[in-house]
């Protein structure tokens, strides 16, 4: 659901404000790239198009439009979908002082939400593309839109760090009950390890008579985009806090990135720290 004032018929200007929301940081990368293919897009229709897709940003339906909108309606899918991403990302932007658990929950679903909008940014529409060498609108080729959604390939695809426990079990169960993970217990690879899942963390423990504590101060850094959401699930959790989340206000005057510590079963210490990506 939209929910910002935008202009009655000027589509130049809500590509305007697109643009500072994307200059400001924290979207996706193809972000940019929707946004030129969109704005191509609407440059080459009529301007009864871009009337058209003004009138759904205020409200209107689909099927209040005439014919001649709903041949380019997958146009303005893209158009209200990024619309709907971008006033997204503004509102996680903006943390208040203190949250409802509501509002938590709240915000917390929006965070959920952003993936789906943003499977579709630079996809192949209306039989264009975005040539990223040139930040041109180019005609796609056919199996361009065959693999509309795809990626490109990864060589490296994820990352285990290895926790050395003396009972992997013990640190499983207290991964799993206060921290959230999903468990797999790979007892037919090579090297026999509990595998915990949650989001895009994955951990590897393996039992050893000797736990191998990390020189460092912390044994593992989780980026997070709201660390006063984890914070509150993890205390809530009853998992020891070592240092505390600050306020919002105090870590802007800070020299580090706003973050809390804890402590798992094992007395390894976790830093929590605030990215600056959104995704």
């Amino acid at each position: 659901m939209l929910s910002k004032n935008y202009p009655p018929h000027d589509i130049n200007k809500v590509f305007d404000m697109f643009e500072e929301t994307i200059n400001r940081g924290g979207v996706a990368d193809k972000t940019g790239a929707e946004l030129t293919l969109i704005n191509k897009l609407f440059a080459h229709l009529p301007p009864e198009a871009s009337e058209y897709g003004m009138m759904m940003l205020h409200g209107t339906p689909a099927s209040e439009l005439p014919q001649q909108a709903k041949d380019v309606m997958p146009l303005y899918v893209r158009f209200l979908n990024l619309a709907e991403y971008l006033e997204k990302v503004d509102a996680l932007r903006e943390v208040p002082a203190s949250l409802t658990t509501e509002q938590i929950m709240e915000r917390h679903k929006m965070m959920d939400s952003l993936e789906e909008h943003e499977k579709a940014f630079a996809a192949p529409l209306l039989g264009f593309k975005v040539n990223e060498e040139t930040n041109e609108a180019e005609e796609a080729a056919e199996e361009d839109e065959q693999k509309e959604g795809s990626s490109a390939l990864h060589l490296m695809n994820a990352c285990a760090p290895v926790f050395a426990c003396l009972d992997p079990l013990k640190t499983s169960l207290f991964y799993e009950k206060n921290l959230g993970f999903k468990a797999t217990h790979l007892d037919d690879e090579k090297m026999p390890h509990i595998r915990l899942t949650r989001d895009n963390i994955v951990l590897a423990l393996v039992e050893s008579p000797v736990r191998i504590a990390s020189p460092s101060m912390y044994e593992l850094i989780i980026y997070v985009t709201e660390p006063m959401l984890l914070y509150h699930e993890l205390k809530a959790a009853g998992v020891k806090i070592i240092e505390e989340l600050p306020e919002a206000k105090e870590s802007e005057k800070a020299s580090s990135n706003r973050q809390f510590v804890i402590e798992d079963c094992d007395e390894r210490r976790i830093c929590i720290s605030q990215s600056s990506e959104i995704v």
